[in-house]
Parts: C-alpha cells; structure tokens; sequence
C-alpha cells in the first residue's frame, strides 16, 4: 500500500503563523504539558484540530509528562479523520517543529500504509536535517537546551 496522498506539513510554534493561507484542512498540536495555547492557532478557524499535551523527554521526570500509549491512541484517532477526508493538508507542529512533531507525522503516514515505514521515515528525514540545521544556524541557543534536556547527541555535527 503507498503511502496517504494527504499532504502533511510540519512546523514549530514560532512558524505556525506562516501556514494558515495554504489550505491547512486539519492541525496536530503536540506542546508541553504546562504550556498555554499558542494564539496563532486561531488563524485556524474551522479546521480539526487536536491538541494534545505532553512533553519532549524519553521518560517520566517530576515535573514533564512522557508521551504514553494514550497520547498516541489520540494521534491515531486524529489520523482516522484525516483518512476519512480525500486532499487534506495536515499541519502538524510541536515546539519547534522538530522531534514530537515528526514522529507524529510518521505515524499518520504510516496509519493506513502498512510496510511503508522505511520511507515515511526517509521522506521525512530529508526535510528535518535541512530544518535542523537553518533551525540551529539561527537559533543557536537551541543547541544547549538540546543538550540540557539529554538529546546532545541528536544535534547534527
């Protein structure tokens, strides 16, 4: 099975302004636990949109909520939607557009493509280095929260 026609396109919060004029049917927000909801979303009128909380670290700290098995029952739920409306555009976007984002993006792409994994992940490998990289060329800061948060060795050398 090929994988969904849909178009998805993905994002941090920063840059959620820049998509609301090029026909976003659906938006995926993933942020923080504590973090309040991005006003720009209400560029966004009359679209589906889910919201779902949880933060970017690999396992439960006091303080931050680890993604879990729900978490991702609500991106599957999400993506059914999706399935169900021929053309959409998806939008989804974390933070910064670069970890919870793109796996949740893999799995709406995979959802309905059985043993299509291998290239949802290198259709999206190609855009996350390059966003990665002018991300950190402009943001250099971003490198050290990387670091602060145990992912050092995820930043591109």
């Amino acid at each position: 099975m090929p994988l969904p026609a849909h178009k998805i396109t993905i994002c941090g919060i920063p840059e959620l302004s820049q998509h609301c004029s090029i026909g976003v049917s659906h938006v995926l927000s993933i942020i923080d636990s504590h973090e309040p909801r991005p006003p720009a979303l209400d560029d966004y009128p009359g679209i589906d949109h889910e919201l779902i909380r949880f933060d970017d670290v690999v396992a439960e700290y006091p303080g931050f909520e680890a993604c879990s098995p729900a978490h991702i029952v609500k991106v599957l739920e999400f993506g059914e939607r999706v399935q169900k409306q021929p053309g959409s555009h998806v939008l989804v976007h974390c933070h910064a557009g670069v970890s919870r984002s793109t796996a949740a993006a893999a799995i709406l792409m995979c959802q309905h493509a059985p043993g299509q994994e291998e290239a949802a992940f290198l259709k999206l490998l190609r855009g996350l280095i390059a966003y990665r990289r002018a991300l950190l060329e402009a943001k250099p800061h971003l490198s050290e929260i990387i670091r602060n948060i145990g992912r050092g060795h995820e930043l591109p050398v």
